[in-house]
């Protein structure tokens, strides 16, 4: 019953997303809720996630580097899927070969021989997916703490549960061999993520708070140009800021 219920809701959701794709950027859902949960997004940041960050930042850099190399390695693990659906094997082999190697070699990935090899892993998920099949964003909204998103991302973001091998043995509550997990196993690791990312960008984070006349438009300028940029494979108008949707 769960499942049929997630299809009728994914069906709907492309509907509307097919039907919204030809959007400008500028367009919104709903800007006066989006807005007010983006204030509130500000605040738990203020008040949590800043705080850790500058915290995480002072760990000895062989730790902090390590777990910034634990959690891109889990991260890589949704582009073996998604690559495969984008029909791109050359991202498909890189992915494969650097969570292989990383994941034995690099000690479950704290250490990141593949790059050193040459394997050029990518972070990329289902809403990239969709959005490299000419599938437009849709609408603009913001979620309370994960962020801003689209109706396509949000689409993508549900699938993504499914089609990530990390999110299958641990929320999931799958296994795959013979390894499995927990919901606090994969809340951690994201959590960890977001606070490695938080803490690579505190300075670009202080100045836009300091330089925008409008902070909520800055982000929402920053994160749709860079989906839009991550959905071309685009390296070299790549900024400073990362995976922005995590």
């Amino acid at each position: 019953m769960t499942s049929k219920k997630i299809i009728k809701l994914l069906s709907l959701l492309l509907m509307i997303s097919s039907l919204s794709s030809k959007l400008y950027a500028a367009d919104e859902c709903f800007e006066n809720a989006s807005r007010s949960i983006f204030k509130f997004n500000m605040a738990l940041d203020n008040v949590i996630i800043e705080p850790i960050a500058k915290g995480y930042n002072k760990l000895p850099k062989p730790l902090k580097e390590g777990t910034g190399n634990f959690t891109n390695n889990i991260s890589t693990l949704l582009s073996i899927p998604t690559s495969l659906l984008q029909g791109d094997l050359n991202q498909f082999v890189n992915s494969t070969g650097s969570v292989l190697i990383n994941s034995t070699v690099g000690i479950l990935g704290f250490l990141n021989p593949a790059e050193k090899m040459g394997l050029k892993s990518s972070k990329e998920d289902f809403g990239q997916t969709l959005g490299s099949y000419g599938l437009g964003p849709g609408c603009y909204f913001v979620l309370p703490i994960l962020g801003p998103t689209t109706i396509r991302d949000t689409v993508g973001l549900v699938v993504d549960s499914y089609l990530d091998p990390f999110a299958h043995i641990t929320i999931r509550e799958k296994e795959l061999f013979n390894i499995s997990g927990n919901n606090l196993d994969y809340y951690s690791v994201k959590g960890a993520t977001a606070v490695d990312f938080r803490s690579n960008n505190i300075t670009n984070f202080d100045s836009l708070e300091k330089n925008s006349l409008d902070l909520y438009s800055s982000f929402k300028s920053i994160y749709l140009q860079d989906r839009s940029n991550k959905i071309r494979n685009s390296s070299s108008d790549q900024d400073d800021w990362g995976n922005l949707e995590n």
